[in-house]
Order: C-alpha cells, then structure tokens, then sequence
C-alpha cells in the first residue's frame, strides 16, 4: 500500500531551555568556535529548512518564545501554532501541533525536536519512503540508530489520533510504546537523529 503524499512536518520549539540558559532554537547551527564569524543559521531556521523539501508545510509550535520566533519562522515560509498553555509540558505541544495538521486537512505529519541538530537529507529521504510504502497497520515510522530511537518520527491519521485522545501530562513515547504492534523502526547510519541539546556543555560540544 502507498500513502498519499502531502504530510505536514511540526516542530516543537516551545519549551523554556531552562538548563541551555538561553531558548535553544535560536542558538546558532551549526556551533562556532569563539571569534569565528556566524552562518546565520539558528537550530530553528536549520531545522525549517530541512524539512520543508519534505514535507507541504512546516508548523513551528511556540510557547511563551512567540515573540522571539515569530520573525525566524515567517522569513522562511513556515506557520507558527502557539501553543496557550505551554506550561503543561512537550505533550501538549505535539498536540496543538497536531491539532493543526488535521485543521488543514492532512492525514500525516513528520514531528521533530527543535533541539536536535538537522538530520542528514539522506535520513529524511529514507524515512519519508518507509512511510509511504508502509502497510496499512503501520500508524507510525522511528528511526533508529544503534538500537536507539530518535526523530523526526512520521505519523499516520490513526496514531495522530491516539496523541490526540491521550492525557496532556503523557507522553509521545507511552502512546507509541501503547501501539508499538503498529510502530515501523527504521534503522538510519545517522547519530544525528537521536542527539538532543540540553544544556551549554553539550552544545560546547558539538563545535568539536
């Protein structure tokens, strides 16, 4: 079975970065060195710019970061879907994120963490053709490196709707481990797709 085309990718920039000190989507990709001139670049527009050859449109999910983002996420064509009540937690987010995907229409959506580097190309390649060539009880492709899983993960209408009908304090990886008979893994050569940034050491590293 062939999915139709046309699935929405949805960003979650909404958190606070409490431990980074600074809001993490607006950090500049990739690292520099101290004295080295910038690219331009934030986690934010990076992450925009490479989904948006895979997907229809790009949703950046934003909290009490609005103002901040707003600017970075209209320069580069995508749509901002604030999430009111951002205290509640990253599930929350997913959920206005999704929430916005099926208000216009779409069935699909890629989703990924605004703190994660970009992925290669290549990855997002191979798991957009996992998905559409899944079978019709496949709800949801992972990737996977090195027996972890990590992002952008892509869902199907039935596994949106499970984040939907689920509780705002749970979580993505509950919901999934609660379908996992309907969960593809994908195995990906990229380290990138289960590296999260959370704080300035593991940034400073990155840069090395």
């Amino acid at each position: 079975m062939t999915r139709a085309s046309g699935l929405y990718a949805v960003i979650l920039a909404a958190g606070e970065s409490t431990r980074m000190g600074t809001d993490k989507a607006l950090l500049p990709w990739p690292p520099v060195a101290p004295g080295s001139p910038l690219s331009g670049q934030t986690f934010l527009s990076a992450a925009i710019q490479a989904l948006s050859p895979f997907s229809d449109k790009v949703i950046v999910v934003a909290g009490k970061n609005e103002t901040a983002l707003t600017p970075v996420v209209y320069a580069i064509g995508a749509s901002l879907a604030p999430n009111p009540e951002p205290d509640r937690g990253q599930f929350s987010s997913l959920q206005v994120g999704l929430r916005y995907v099926l208000s216009e229409g779409r069935d699909a959506a890629m989703v990924t963490l605004v703190d994660r580097p970009p992925v290669k190309a290549t990855t997002l390649k191979t798991l957009c053709s996992a998905f559409a060539q899944a079978a019709s009880d496949v709800w949801a492709v992972v990737p996977e490196y090195n027996g972890k899983h990590g992002h952008p993960f892509l869902v199907a209408r039935e596994m949106i709707e499970a984040f939907l009908k689920a509780s705002s304090v749970a979580t993505a990886r509950e919901i999934e481990h609660q379908n996992v008979q309907h969960v593809a893994y994908v195995a990906v050569d990229d380290p990138l797709v289960t590296l999260n940034v959370d704080t300035p050491e593991e940034y400073a590293a990155l840069s090395r």
